[in-house]
C-alpha cells in the first residue's frame, strides 16, 4: 500500500466518490485495490487544511492528530498482512468532540486552560472504535464543556455552518456537525444533555442517534449531568450511523447505568432498517415546538412531508401539545444541579500532570485567562 504521492491521491479522487462516501464504498474500494487507507486519510486531511482555518474558515477542528497518515499505513500494513481479520470500521476516519478523553491527544472541551490537558487512558467508547478499525483523525470544537447550543469555545472560536456561513451548525457538538457535513471524515460523536446530537444533525443535514439511557457508557467524556448525558454517533447516512452505534454500545462496570442494556443488544441495529420498519409504529409530532413566525414556515413545510412520509410508510402520527412544556422542560433540567459534582469526578481521573485538576482550579484558571485578556488588550491601547 504504502506513501502514495499527491498526484495519485488526486487521481485517486476522480474515481472514488469522497464527497458521497460511506462505509461500504470505502471497504470496497480497500479491498478491490482502488483506494489505500493512506491515500483516504490524505484527501480529509487536506479538506481540512483547505476549508477549516482558510477559506470559509468553519472552525469545525481543534486538533488534527498529528500521527494519522503514521496510523493510515499501518492499517495499510496489517490489512493486507490478512485481509480476512479486517476489523468492522478498518480505516474510517472519525471525528471526535473534543470532550471525548483520547490518550494520545489533547481532550479539552474547548476551554483554554484545558488545551494540553491529555488524559490517561481512551473514553470507553474511544477504545471500543479503536480496537473496531477507525482511524481517530481529529477533534472536533463544541460549545465550551457542552454547556450551551452555539458551539463556540474560547480555545477553537465560533464553528460554522458549511451549508450557510451565516447560520447556527447547532451545538453543542456543531463541530462535529460541520465537519461531518463539510466532509472532514466519515463518520462523528456528539454528546447531548439536551439536544446537542440532534440539533447539530439537524442544522447540518446529518444523522444524529441521542440512545436510550443505559445503552452507550459515558465513561471517559466530560460530563454535564449524570442523569440526562448520554453520547452517540454523527452520520452522513442512517446506516453509517447505525454502524458506529453497533460499536459505541456495550455494558462498562464505570457507568453502571449501561447495566440497564446489558443483553440486549441486538446483533446489529441495522438489521433494523427495513422498509417495513414503521409499520404499526406510533409517531408523536409535539405541534407547539413548531415555531409560528414567517422564519419557520419552511421547516414547518420540510417536517409536514416527513410526517406524511411516515404515514405512508405505516406509521400512525398522532400530533399533540403540551402547553406547560417550557416550564417542564427547565424544572427537570438537572445539569444546573450536577455539573459541579460530575466535573470534579472527570478531574479526578487526569493524573498529576493535567493541567485543571479541580472545579476550582478551573474558576481560577479561566478568571486569569480573562484578566490576561483584558490586561493585554488595556496594552495594546495604552500603546496606541
Amino acid at each position: 500500500a504504502g506513501c502514495a504521492s499527491v498526484e495519485q491521491t488526486h487521481r485517486m479522487a476522480t474515481s472514488f466518490n469522497l464527497q458521497e462516501a460511506t462505509i461500504a464504498s470505502v471497504q470496497e474500494a480497500i479491498a478491490t485495490r482502488q483506494l489505500t487507507c493512506v491515500q483516504l486519510t490524505r484527501m480529509y486531511l487536506e479538506r481540512i487544511a483547505a476549508y477549516d482555518r482558510q477559506g470559509p474558515t468553519l472552525r469545525a477542528i481543534i486538533t488534527v492528530n498529528p500521527k494519522a497518515m503514521e496510523q493510515a499505513a499501518e492499517m495499510d500494513r496489517q490489512y493486507w498482512a490478512n485481509p480476512a481479520s479486517r476489523p468492522p470500521l478498518h480505516c474510517i476516519p472519525l471525528i471526535l468532540k473534543d470532550n471525548f478523553d483520547t490518550f494520545d491527544m489533547p481532550t479539552t472541551g474547548g476551554n483554554v486552560s484545558m488545551k494540553s490537558s491529555v488524559p490517561l487512558t481512551d473514553a470507553f467508547t474511544v477504545a471500543r472504535m479503536r480496537k473496531a478499525g477507525a482511524l481517530i483523525l481529529a477533534k472536533a470544537n463544541l460549545q465550551e464543556f457542552a454547556r450551551g447550543g452555539m458551539s463556540f469555545s474560547s480555545l477553537g472560536g465560533q464553528v460554522r455552518n458549511p451549508y450557510d456561513l451565516t447560520r447556527t451548525a447547532g451545538g453543542s457538538s456543531g463541530g462535529t456537525g460541520a465537519a461531518i457535513a463539510a466532509n472532514f471524515a466519515l463518520l462523528g460523536t456528539g454528546s447531548d444533555t439536551g439536544q446537542s446530537i440532534r440539533s447539530p444533525a439537524s442544522a447540518n443535514s446529518l444523522v444524529g442517534i441521542r440512545p436510550t439511557r443505559g445503552l452507550v457508557s459515558r465513561g471517559g467524556v466530560i460530563p454535564n449531568s449524570l442523569t440526562q448525558d448520554e453520547i452517540g454517533p454523527i452520520a452522513r447516512t442512517v446506516t453509517d450511523a447505525a454502524l458506529l452505534l453497533d460499536v459505541m454500545a456495550g455494558y462498562d462496570p464505570a457507568d453502571p447505568v449501561t447495566a440497564l442494556g446489558h443483553g440486549r443488544k441486538p446483533q446489529s441495529y441495522t438489521h433494523r432498517l427495513a422498509k417495513d420498519a414503521l409499520r404499526g409504529a406510533r409517531i408523536g409530532v409535539m405541534t407547539n415546538l413548531q415555531g409560528t413566525q414567517e422564519r419557520h414556515r419552511e421547516v414547518n413545510r420540510v417536517m409536514a412531508k416527513v410526517a406524511d412520509a411516515f404515514e405512508s410508510l405505516g406509521a400512525t402520527i398522532v400530533r399533540f401539545e403540551i402547553a406547560e412544556y417550557g416550564t417542564l422542560a427547565n424544572a427537570v433540567a438537572t445539569s444546573r444541579l450536577e455539573a459541579r459534582t460530575v466535573m470534579e469526578k472527570y478531574f479526578a481521573t487526569l493524573g498529576t500532570q493535567a493541567p485543571i485538576r479541580s472545579f476550582q482550579e478551573l474558576v481560577k484558571a479561566n478568571r486569569s485567562a480573562v484578566q490576561k485578556t483584558l490586561a493585554d488588550e488595556l496594552s495594546v491601547a495604552d500603546g496606541m
